[in-house]
């Protein structure tokens, strides 16, 4: 029972959700304690966020567990699914600082890019993860892009990678970062979506995402000592 109006008539299913948050959110909080980052870019975030235009964070799915742990408590609003998954991870980032607009690429998108770009003019920040809910990994949706140029606000893309981590079996290939793991997080310069840009301008700057995130990826990896090339993610 994936879908949204089944799971929610299983008492036994909003059950799950809820022990499944109750325990994931403890366990995020306590590895994420343990976590040493190298930061570069930071300035880009302090700068966009200065300016008065919260940003629009962009990065891969497969790094959003320590994502949500580095950014948290900012209130950047996120999307997440309507399904059962959805559910408890929107409990869970919820308890980490964040808001969650409920959609995704394949159900519900339009209500919750609305909902984003009402949090972004009361002055919140979004989240996006460009390859998500389903993937494919690496391809970048158009998402991030349209809700920039409908609000005016840039798009700032980062990437984390772990010097340690263990890597899921999932669509993403998540990577959890192991205990005590040194962290690199490599944050773009901002992109810039006009108001009228057409649905060509839109796939040219899609494509130059997924290119700035592969060179950000390097980046982190560079942060980290390890050559591109030998990394397997």
């Amino acid at each position: 029972m994936n879908d949204r109006s089944d799971w929610r008539t299983s008492r036994s299913r909003r059950w799950q959700a809820t022990a499944i948050a109750g325990a994931g959110f403890p366990l995020v909080a306590l590895l994420g304690r343990t976590l040493r980052w190298r930061v570069e870019g930071l300035d880009q975030l302090e700068r966009v966020a200065g300016s008065g235009r919260p940003p629009i964070l962009a990065f891969w799915h497969g790094r959003i567990l320590p994502a949500t742990y580095y950014f948290r408590r900012r209130r950047i609003v996120v999307m997440t699914s309507e399904n059962f998954d959805g559910e408890w991870i929107a409990r869970i980032i919820e308890r980490f600082g964040y808001r969650a607009a409920r959609g995704s690429t394949s159900r519900g998108g339009p209500r919750a890019l609305v909902e984003m770009k009402r949090a972004m003019a009361a002055g919140l920040p979004a989240g996006f993860t460009l390859d998500g809910p389903r993937g494919p990994a690496g391809h970048a949706q158009p998402g991030a892009v349209w809700l920039a140029k409908i609000t005016g606000n840039p798009i700032l893309p980062f990437h984390i990678e772990a010097a340690r981590y263990w890597t899921m079996g999932s669509w993403d290939r998540m990577q959890v970062p192991k205990p005590f793991a040194t962290m690199a997080l490599a944050i773009g310069q901002p992109v810039e979506v006009a108001g009228d840009a057409s649905d060509a301008d839109i796939e040219t700057i899609r494509a130059s995402l997924e290119r700035e995130l592969a060179c950000l990826r390097d980046r982190a990896l560079a942060m980290l000592g390890t050559p591109p090339a030998a990394h397997v993610s």
